[in-house]
C-alpha cells in the first residue's frame, strides 16, 4: 500500500498497545477490537485510493454529518445534520458539524484557503463509529469518530483538537503530501497538531502564551490521570501512570526515537518524533509573541505548502526560516524567533553559523524576549561587518597582486 494512503489516526499506538498489557479484561478487549477495526480499515483505504478523487469535488466546504450507529459499515450510516438542516438532537453530531464550521472558516479567514483541499472540498463526518472504538481517523475523504470506552476513553466526538488535527492531514495530504513515515510523517503529523493548536488559539481568541498547546485533552475520563494525548509545549509529559506510563514523545533531536519503518514500528515512530516540531513551533509562537495563527502559523503554512514529499525535519527547518525572512524580512523578530526554536530542539540551519542564535529568553514575554531578540540582531550585525572586512582584506590582497 502507498504510504500516502495510510489511514490518519489520533490515537498513538503507543497508548493501545499498553492497553493491551492491563489487567483488566474490559479494557483489553476495547484495545485489542480497536487495533483490529483499524487494520482492516486500513485495508480497506486502498480500495478508496483507488477511486479517489469522487469526494474531492467542489462542494464549498459543505459539512454533513452521518450516525453510523455503533456499525462499521459507512455507507449504511444515516444523514444526521446538513448546512440546510436544523440542529440535531445528537451533541456528538453537533459537536462534529461546529468543529468542522471552525476549521473551515479558519483556513478561510487565516489563510484564504477553500476547504481542506482549497478548492472547496465536502466536509464529511461520521459519528458513533463501532462499538468501544477508541480512536478517530481521517482515510482522506471523511472524518469518522468512535465513542470510546467510556472507561477510558470519551466520545472523540467532543475533542475539537482531535477534529482539526485529522482534518489537518487533509491539509497535509493537499500540499506537501509528507510521505507517513520516518521523518516525513512525524512532520505530517505535527502539521495536524499545529492546526489543532492554531484553531483552538484563533476560535478562543487566545495569545500563545495563554495557550495549553494540549492535543486531545478532553478525550480521557475523569478517573483517568493524565492531561492529554500530547503536550506541544511540553513534550514528554502529557501524561505518566501506570495504565499507559510515561508519555514517550522527545523535544529534542538528541532523543530521537529510532524505529522500524513498519506499522509495528510506527512507520519509523511517526507518533513518537512529530514532538520535536511541535516543540519548534510553540517556540517561534511564543518568542514571537501575540496569536499563533498570525506570524508563526503564517511562517509554517507556507513552508508546508513549499515541502517536497521526503523532506527531513532539517529540510522543514530551513525552509521556515526562509519563509520567515521572506514574510517579514532578514534579521526580523520573526526570523530570529524561527531561527532560536530550531536551535533550542537541537537542529542548526544550514548556512547560519551555530552559535548566532542561543536566545533561550526567546519563549517569555515582554522586556526579556525582545533584550533576548535585540541581542541577536547584534550577533546578526557583528557577523556581517566581519564578513564585509574579510572581503575587503580579500580584494586588496587581490590588488596587491
Amino acid at each position: 500500500m502507498s504510504r500516502t494512503c495510510r489511514l490518519n489516526c489520533i490515537m498513538p499506538p503507543y497508548i493501545l498497545k499498553k492497553l493491551l498489557e492491563s489487567e483488566d479484561s474490559d479494557t483489553r478487549q476495547a484495545a485489542l477490537r480497536t487495533m483490529l477495526t483499524t487494520a482492516r480499515l486500513r485495508g480497506e483505504r486502498t480500495v478508496w485510493a483507488s477511486i479517489a478523487g469522487a469526494a474531492a469535488a467542489p462542494g464549498n466546504g459543505r459539512r454533513t454529518v452521518f450516525d453510523v450507529e455503533n456499525g462499521v459499515f459507512l455507507p449504511l450510516a444515516e444523514v444526521a445534520r446538513t448546512e440546510d438542516g436544523p440542529e440535531s438532537t445528537d451533541e456528538s453530531v453537533n459537536q462534529v458539524f461546529d468543529a468542522f464550521g471552525l476549521t473551515r472558516d479558519f483556513l478561510k479567514e487565516v489563510f484564504q484557503r477553500n476547504s481542506i483541499d482549497d478548492r472547496g472540498m465536502r466536509l464529511d463526518g461520521y459519528v458513533h463509529f463501532g462499538t468501544h472504538y477508541n480512536n478517530a481517523f481521517w482515510d482522506g475523504r471523511r472524518m469518522v469518530f468512535g465513542d470510546g470506552d467510556g472507561r477510558r476513553f470519551r466520545n472523540l466526538a467532543g475533542s475539537l483538537t482531535v477534529a482539526v488535527h485529522e482534518l489537518g492531514h487533509g491539509v497535509t495530504e493537499h500540499t506537501s503530501k509528507f510521505e507517513y513515515h520516518n521523518q516525513s510523517g512525524a512532520l505530517n503529523e505535527s502539521m495536524s497538531d499545529v492546526m489543532a493548536a492554531m484553531v483552538t488559539q484563533w476560535t478562543l481568541k487566545q495569545p500563545a502564551e495563554e495557550a495549553d498547546w494540549l492535543i486531545g485533552a478532553e478525550v480521557f475520563t475523569p478517573q483517568i490521570d493524565a492531561d492529554a494525548l500530547r503536550s506541544m509545549k511540553a513534550p514528554g509529559t502529557a501524561f505518566n501512570n501506570a495504565l499507559f506510563g510515561r508519555d514517550p514523545q522527545p523535544d529534542r533531536m538528541s532523543k530521537f526515537v529510532h524505529l522500524p519503518d513498519t506499522e509495528e514500528g510506527d512507520w519509523g515512530a511517526v507518533h513518537y518524533n512529530s514532538g520535536i516540531p511541535n516543540k519548534a513551533f510553540y517556540l517561534t509562537a511564543v518568542g514571537i509573541g501575540g496569536f499563533s495563527w498570525e506570524a508563526a502559523g503564517s511562517i509554517w503554512y507556507q513552508a508546508l505548502r513549499a515541502s517536497g514529499k521526503d523532506d527531513t525535519f532539517q529540510d522543514f527547518a530551513d525552509t521556515t526560516f526562509q519563509k520567515a525572512g521572506e514574510l517579514f524580512g532578514p534579521d526580523s523578530t520573526e526570523q530570529l524567533a524561527v531561527l532560536a526554536a530550531w536551535q533550542e530542539v537541537e537542529i542548526q540551519i544550514r548556512g547560519v553559523p551555530p552559535g548566532i542564535a542561543r536566545a533561550r529568553a526567546n519563549g517569555h514575554a515582554g522586556a526579556g524576549r525582545q533584550d533576548g531578540l535585540a541581542a541577536l540582531s547584534r550577533q546578526f550585525g557583528e557577523l556581517n561587518a566581519t564578513v564585509r572586512g574579510l572581503a575587503k582584506d580579500v580584494a586588496a590582497l587581490k590588488a596587491a597582486k
